[in-house]
């Protein structure tokens, strides 16, 4: 992002893409200045009249008036630049666009926290919305609040928020990972719904693992891998009881251990475990092979050694 006032050669820049019909935001990539920056200046000076030569007399005669340092002034314009340049990304992630503005302006805060009245002020926007993209946040577990002075509290951004938002976005993948395997047991895995599923489920199923990679050195994720183990090597199908006693552990522990992969079956991948009354199976996933694969193995014990 390009930083400073804008030049005369930038406001004629921008005069010419307006009469070219051009959008703020194809005039701001030609600049490398933020969006927010040319629809500020346009806004300013005259909107689709816009005179690149009056603008820059004007911002010259703004600079000769001012009370404050004109390097304060121009500090705060590249920040409030940034505010919505780092928002309008946020925003294209699914997060709304003042929660997003919110959360960088919590981001960049010198003092490391707000309150609500500064986020007002610094935004320019009312206390209702700063309200609601406050709660958004903190539903989100992205911010926190702290007392201060008097009625008054501040808002901050933890060490860990990032930890936090991988791991929402980790549930949701699950979440989505888990009803695909529905799905495909719903509509058959050869089916083209149950085609398109697998290869959902395969993607977002990989993708959580991979955001919780760490959670694999979980005593809780490794007793998971345990039994898994043991229903594979069972000749029949054992309850919580049986597969307590044969890996000596507490029927608890085994009980806790099944709920695990009953939450997130894709930790059993390439499996899929099924309690049938007080027993436990375990089985292939169907949508890792396709029949014509399926057969082909069945076909090998016809075969000669």
């Amino acid at each position: 992002m390009v930083g400073g006032r804008l030049t005369l050669g930038e406001r004629r820049s921008i005069e010419a893409g307006m009469a070219e019909g051009l959008g703020y935001a194809e005039i701001g990539r030609r600049l490398g200045r933020p969006t927010s920056t040319i629809s500020r200046e346009v806004a300013r000076n005259g909107h689709r009249r816009y005179s690149a030569d009056q603008a820059h007399d004007s911002a010259a005669h703004r600079v000769r008036n001012r009370t404050t340092s004109p390097h304060a002034d121009e500090s705060a314009d590249e920040t409030r630049d940034f505010i919505e340049e780092f928002a309008g990304m946020l925003a294209a992630t699914g997060m709304p666009r003042m929660a997003s503005r919110v959360f960088t302006s919590l981001l960049i805060s010198d003092a490391g926290s707000l309150t609500a009245a500064d986020l007002v002020r610094g935004l320019r926007v009312s206390p209702a919305a700063v309200s609601r993209a406050i709660g958004y946040l903190e539903g989100m577990d992205l911010l926190s609040r702290q007392a201060d002075h008097g009625r008054r509290e501040r808002y901050f951004i933890g060490d860990d928020v990032w930890l936090t938002a991988l791991h929402t976005d980790s549930t949701a993948h699950a979440r989505v990972a888990d009803a695909a395997t529905r799905g495909i047991a719903m509509f058959g895995p050869e089916s083209r719904p149950g085609i398109r599923l697998a290869a959902m489920g395969r993607f977002f199923g990989g993708l959580t693992e991979q955001i919780r990679g760490t959670d694999l050195a979980d005593p809780a994720v490794g007793d998971t891998k345990s039994v898994l183990a043991a229903l594979v090597h069972a000749r029949r199908s054992p309850t919580a009881d049986q597969l307590a006693a044969a890996l000596g552990w507490s029927t608890n522990r085994t009980l806790a251990a099944l709920e695990t992969i009953e939450g997130r079956p894709v930790l059993a991948d390439p499996f899929v475990v099924r309690g049938v009354g007080e027993r436990y199976t375990v089985q292939p996933r169907p949508d890792r092979l396709s029949a014509d694969q399926r057969a082909a193995l069945s076909g090998m014990d016809r075969l000669p050694d």
